[in-house]
Formats: structure tokens, C-alpha cells, sequence
């Protein structure tokens, strides 16, 4: 029963996440469109401005789904603090788990699936800054690639 509560919960947060990180990230690309064809600085200063904007937009979204995770383990009482259970989820969905805060034994295997839930979501990031580069970063196809 316990594995399978631990499935659904954690089926539910990543296509919650998921659906975050697809908006999110049409999100970030209408605004790297509108800073590119606002600002007309000099063509590195403005691409440089537009890269910005992507990297941080993209930080923004993975730091929702980070806080969505902390609340989840929050508010299921997996952590008595919000902080811990904050601290725990990013280093969870970062995939660094420094192993000093650890999950009830109840709860590990939705915690390893915020871990493969996180890996997904940063290596669809990267892909994504990869393609913001090329295209409108100082990057070009063949390049640097």
C-alpha cells in the first residue's frame, strides 16, 4: 500500500512539475522575444541581456518545482519544518543528496523520484539554454557546436 501511495504522489508532482516546466519555459521564451526586440543595444550587449534573462527565467522555473516538491514533503509530514523539507528537496532534485537529512524509510522511494524528476528537468533545462544560445546567444550552429 505504502509503495503504492509513494507512486501516485510522486506521478502526480512530476506531471505537475512537467506541466510547470513546459509553461514555464514558453514563458521564458516570450520574454528572451520581447527583451530581443526591445532593446537595441549593441548586438553582444543585447544578447548578452537576452541569455540572461533565459538562465534566470530558467532558475525560476526549476525553483517552483523545487518549492512544489518542499511543500508536498511539507505538508504530507515528511519533514517538521518547512525549511528542512526546502533544504531537502533541493538537494534532492539536484541530485546532490549530501545524505544529512534523510527521508523517513516510508517516504524514500517518492524522494528518489524528485531525484529522477530533477535530473529530467535540469537536462531538459540545459537543452533548452543550448537552443536559446544558438539562437539568440553568442552562439552559433557549427561554431561553437
Amino acid at each position: 500500500m505504502n509503495m503504492l501511495l509513494n507512486l501516485a504522489l510522486g506521478t502526480l508532482m512530476i506531471s505537475l512539475t512537467v506541466v510547470i516546466h513546459t509553461f514555464g519555459l514558453m514563458g521564458v521564451t516570450q520574454a528572451m522575444s520581447w527583451i530581443s526586440d526591445r532593446i537595441r543595444l549593441h548586438r553582444h550587449r543585447s544578447r548578452l541581456i537576452a541569455m540572461n534573462t533565459v538562465v534566470l527565467g530558467v532558475f525560476a522555473v526549476l525553483t517552483t518545482e523545487v518549492w512544489l516538491w518542499a511543500i508536498c514533503y511539507w505538508l504530507i509530514g515528511f519533514f517538521d519544518s518547512f525549511e528542512v523539507a526546502l533544504y531537502f528537496s533541493t538537494v534532492t532534485f539536484s541530485t546532490i543528496g549530501y545524505g544529512d537529512v534523510i527521508p523517513h524509510p516510508e517516504w524514500r522511494l517518492l524522494a528518489g523520484m524528485e531525484g529522477v524528476d530533477g535530473f529530467l528537468l535540469i537536462g531538459w533545462s540545459t537543452a533548452y539554454l543550448v537552443a536559446a544560445g544558438i539562437r539568440v546567444g553568442p552562439f552559433r550552429s557549427g561554431e561553437h557546436f
